[in-house]
C-alpha cells in the first residue's frame, strides 16, 4: 500500500528540508535580455562574423542620440551640443562619439593640407555659409543632420560587447548627462537602451503573470469545487512547485528573460490540470462513503501512472526545443520541461500530506451533477458512433484547408519583434528609421579578388563602386563607411573640397592621390581597412524592414553580384548582427521541424509500448498533428506570421494537447485490462474521462488566454495560439479519436491481441 498517512508526512518532511536549504542558500535572482542568444550556434554565418568581430569590431555597440532644436544652427545650442558631446566621451565606458560637429573639410594643394571645421559658428558669416552648405548637400541630410535640419545626430560607441549590467549603468549616466541640459526633444536608439527596457518589462511582466495566475487559480478551483480547503490546499502545492522549478534555472547560472516570462503561467495551469485529475477522484472515493485515509491513497495510487505520462510528454515537448540550434529557445526548453517534471514530484510528495492535515471535504455538488455529466457524455458518444464519416468529412476538410493556409504563411521576423508596435522602444526607433537612415546595423564583409592584389587598386575600387550603388538603391541604407567612402573624400580634398568630387575617382585621379592613401586611412576613428591592405569592411544602417523582404534583397544581391561583380577583383559577403537575426528566422521551419519530429518520436514510444502496436502508436498521434495544422490556419486567418518566437508555439502546443490523448489511451488500456470488449471498453473511456478532458483543456486554455495580456509578441502569440490549439486538441480526442479507434479495434478483436499485454 502507498501513499500511507506515515510515508505522505515523510515526503512533507522531505520537501520541508529542501525548502530550509533554498531558505539558506537562495538562488540569485536576476533578470536579462541577450538576442544574441537567438542566433543559431555551430553556424557557419556565425562563425564569420566572430572572425569578422575579432578583426574589426562590433557593429552594434553604439547609441544614437538625436538632439532637436527648432533651430539647430543657433549658437547657443551648439555650445550646448558640443558640451554635451565633451562630457559623453569622457565617461569610463564610452570609445569615442562622432557627430557633425567632427566633421572636417580637407583640401589637397601643392601648399599642403588643409584643415577646418565643416559647421563653423566661429562668427555670423561662417555660420551661415557652414549652414548653406550642410543644406545644400545631400551627403549630409539624413546623415548626422535629419533632413529637415531640426535634428544633430550623436553616434556614441560603447565598449566592445558591454556586459548587462554595465550597459544599463553606462545608459543612466548619458540619461543623467542629457536631463541635465533640458534639450527640447531627445530621441534615442542602441543596443544598452533596448536591452534596458526590454528587462524592465520583462520585470514587471514576470510579476503580473505570476499574480494572475495565482488568481486564476483561485477563481478556477473555487468554481470547481466549492472549497477553501482546496484552494488553499493548492495554494500550497503550487507555490512550491513554482519555487524549486524556478530555482532549478536560477541555480545553474540561467538568468530569466523573455521566454522565463511564460514560464509561472505554464507550469502553474499544467500543477492545476494534475491537481483537478487528483481532488476529483478524492472527492469521488469521499462521496462513496470511503475514510479520508483510503480516498488519498485509492485516487493517488490510480491516476498517478496517467498524471505521470501526461506530464512526461508535455516535459518532453517543451525539452524537444533543447534539439534546436538557438540558445535562447534550447534552454527555455530544457528547464521549462525538468520544471514541469519537478512540478508532478511536488505534487507527489507534498499533496497526500496536505490532503491528510486538512478537514475531510464535505460533498458540495449536487447529486445529479455527476449523472449530468454521465448522461452528455453518453449522448455525445452515440452521437460519434452515428456520425462517423460525417466527422472523418469535416475533420478531413478543415485539415486540408489548414495545410493550404499553411503553405502560405510568411516566414518574417524584426529585431524588436516582441515588443508592441506602440511601445516607446519602437517609436523611438523608428524615428531614426525615417530620420536618419535607420537604427539596425548593416554590414558587410570585402575582400580582394585572386587577381588583385590589392583592395586598394583603381579596378577593385570601381567593382566596389558599383556594389555600393546596389546597396544605398535596393537597402535604403544611409550613409556608407568603407574604404571607397575613404577615397571618396580623399578625391573631393585634391578638388579643393568641391561637393561635386565626393565621387569615384578617375584613373587620372586615383594616380594623383595615391601618395595620400597612407595618412588618409591612418587618421581615421573607425578601423576599416586591414593593414595588409587585403580586406576591409562596407558599414551602413537601414530600416528594420523584417527578415521577409531583407532575404529578397539578399537574394538580389546575390544574383547581382555574381553577374555584375568580378569575383577575381572583389569578394562581397554579408554579416553582422542583424543577418544573424534573419537568418535564424529564415530556418525557423527547420527548428520547428526538428522540435515536432522529436516529440511525435517520442509520444509515438509511449503510445506504442503503452498498447504494444504501431497501429495505434499513428492513431494517438492523428488527433494531434490536426491541432497543429488548424492553428496553421488560425494563424493564416490572423495573419500571423512564422518567426523563431512564434515557430516554438508548435511543439510546446503539441507537448501540452498530447496530454488528453494520453490520458484517454491511459483509461482504455485499464478497460481493456478488465476483459472488456474493445467498443465497451472506448464507451467507458470516453463517459469517464471526458469530464477530465474537457475541464484540463479549459483550465489550461483559459490560463494561457491569460498570456494575451502581455506586451511581448511571443508570450501573447503563445497565449492566442496555445490556448486555441488546447480546444482544437480536445474537438480532436472527443470525436475523431473514437473514430479512429473503433476502425483499429477490429483489427483489434480480428488478431485477438491480448488486453493483458
Amino acid at each position: 500500500m502507498i501513499f500511507t498517512k506515515k510515508q505522505s508526512y515523510f515526503g512533507l518532511l522531505i520537501a520541508t528540508i529542501i525548502l530550509l536549504v533554498m531558505a539558506v542558500f537562495p538562488p540569485k535572482v536576476f533578470f536579462d535580455y541577450d538576442f544574441e542568444r537567438f542566433f543559431q550556434q555551430n553556424d557557419a554565418d556565425l562563425a564569420f562574423y566572430q572572425e569578422f568581430r575579432q578583426k574589426f569590431e562590433n557593429d552594434n555597440d553604439y547609441l544614437l542620440i538625436a538632439v532637436g532644436h527648432k533651430d539647430v544652427f543657433d549658437t547657443v545650442f551648439l555650445n550646448e551640443f558640443q558640451s554635451l558631446k565633451a562630457q559623453l566621451g569622457q565617461l569610463e565606458k564610452i570609445e569615442r562619439v562622432y557627430s557633425l560637429l567632427d566633421v572636417e573639410d580637407v583640401i589637397v594643394s601643392p601648399f599642403g593640407i588643409q584643415r577646418k571645421k565643416l559647421l563653423d559658428w566661429s562668427d555670423e558669416g561662417r555660420l551661415a555659409h557652414s549652414k548653406k552648405k550642410i543644406l545644400g548637400s545631400e551627403r549630409w541630410k539624413g546623415n548626422l543632420i535629419s533632413a529637415d535640419g531640426d535634428f544633430l545626430l550623436l553616434i556614441v560607441h560603447n565598449q566592445q560587447q558591454i556586459s548587462k549590467e554595465s550597459g544599463d549603468a553606462l545608459y543612466g549616466e548619458i540619461i543623467e548627462l542629457l536631463h541635465g541640459y533640458g534639450f527640447e526633444r531627445v530621441y534615442s536608439a542602441g543596443k544598452i537602451k533596448a536591452q534596458g527596457e526590454f528587462v524592465s518589462l520583462m520585470k514587471e511582466e514576470f510579476s503580473l503573470f505570476l499574480g494572475i495566475s495565482f488568481m486564476l487559480i483561485v477563481l478556477i478551483l473555487f468554481l470547481i469545487f466549492r472549497s477553501w480547503w482546496t484552494v488553499l490546499a493548492a495554494i500550497l502545492v503550487i507555490a512550491i512547485a513554482l519555487i524549486w522549478a524556478l530555482a532549478l534555472g536560477l541555480y545553474f547560472g540561467k538568468a530569466l528573460d523573455v521566454m522565463s516570462v511564460m514560464q509561472p503561467t505554464i507550469l502553474s495551469i499544467i500543477a492545476l490540470a494534475a491537481l483537478v485529475h487528483y481532488f476529483n477522484h478524492y472527492l469521488n472515493y469521499l462521496r462513496h462513503g470511503y475514510s479520508k485515509e483510503e480516498a488519498i491513497q485509492k485516487s493517488f495510487s490510480e491516476i498517478t501512472l496517467a498524471v505521470f505520462l501526461t506530464c512526461l510528454t508535455t516535459s518532453l515537448g517543451f525539452m524537444s526545443l533543447y534539439f534546436t540550434s538557438v540558445p535562447s529557445l534550447k534552454f527555455f526548453g530544457l528547464f521549462t520541461g525538468l520544471g514541469v517534471l519537478i512540478v508532478f514530484l511536488v505534487i507527489i510528495l507534498i499533496t497526500p500530506g496536505v490532503l491528510y492535515f486538512i478537514p475531510s471535504i464535505e460533498m458540495v455538488q449536487k447529486a445529479n451533477h455527476a449523472a449530468f455529466w454521465r448522461r452528455s457524455m453518453r449522448i455525445t458518444f452515440l452521437g460519434v458512433i452515428k456520425s462517423q464519416k460525417l466527422v472523418i468529412w469535416i475533420f478531413t476538410v478543415m485539415s486540408l484547408l489548414a495545410f493550404w493556409a499553411m503553405t502560405d504563411i510568411k516566414v518574417n521576423g524584426f529585431i524588436l519583434d516582441n515588443l508592441p508596435r506602440d511601445h516607446e522602444l519602437i517609436r523611438e526607433f523608428s524615428f531614426f528609421d525615417r530620420e536618419f537612415g535607420g537604427s539596425k546595423p548593416l554590414e558587410f564583409f570585402v575582400e580582394k579578388g585572386t587577381q588583385a592584389k590589392s583592395l586598394l587598386e583603381w579596378e577593385v575600387l570601381k567593382e566596389l563602386d558599383k556594389v555600393e550603388e546596389f546597396i544605398q538603391s535596393n537597402f535604403s541604407s544611409g550613409p556608407i563607411f568603407s574604404p571607397l567612402a575613404v577615397v571618396k573624400n580623399l578625391n573631393q580634398a585634391m578638388n579643393s573640397g568641391n561637393e561635386k568630387a565626393y565621387v569615384f575617382p578617375s584613373p587620372g585621379q586615383w594616380k594623383r592621390m595615391e601618395p595620400y592613401l597612407d595618412n588618409a586611412f591612418n587618421d581615421l576613428p573607425v578601423f576599416i581597412l586591414s593593414h595588409d591592405r587585403q580586406s576591409g569592411r562596407l558599414s551602413t544602417r537601414m530600416e528594420d524592414i523584417g527578415s521577409l523582404q531583407s532575404r529578397q534583397i539578399k537574394n538580389r544581391m546575390d544574383q547581382f553580384l555574381s553577374s555584375e561583380i568580378d569575383p577575381g577583383l572583389l569578394k562581397v559577403s554579408i554579416t553582422g548582427t542583424s543577418h544573424l537575426i534573419d537568418i535564424s528566422h529564415e530556418s525557423v521551419s527547420q527548428q520547428m521541424l526538428k522540435g515536432l519530429i522529436v516529440a511525435f518520436f517520442i509520444v509515438a514510444i509511449i503510445a506504442g509500448v503503452l498498447f504494444r502496436s504501431w497501429r495505434i502508436a499513428i492513431i494517438v498521434l492523428i488527433p494531434n498533428v490536426i491541432p497543429l495544422l488548424w492553428m496553421c490556419g488560425l494563424m493564416w486567418i490572423l495573419g500571423v506570421e512564422l518567426k523563431l518566437t512564434t515557430a516554438i508555439l508548435f511543439t510546446v502546443a503539441f507537448g501540452i494537447a498530447v496530454d488528453d490523448s494520453v490520458h484517454f489511451m491511459s483509461k482504455l488500456k485499464i478497460e481493456l485490462n478488465k476483459g472488456r470488449k474493445w467498443l465497451y471498453a472506448l464507451k467507458r473511456t470516453f463517459i469517464d474521462t471526458g469530464k477530465a478532458i474537457i475541464l484540463t483543456t479549459l483550465i489550461l486554455s483559459s490560463g494561457f488566454a491569460v498570456l494575451i495580456l502581455s506586451q511581448f509578441g511571443v508570450t501573447y502569440y503563445s497565449g492566442l495560439l496555445i490556448s486555441t490549439a488546447l480546444i482544437f486538441a480536445l474537438l480532436a480526442d472527443l470525436l475523431l479519436l473514437p473514430v479512429l479507434l473503433i476502425q483499429v479495434g477490429k483489427i483489434w478483436e480480428i488478431k485477438n491481441i491480448n488486453p493483458h499485454c
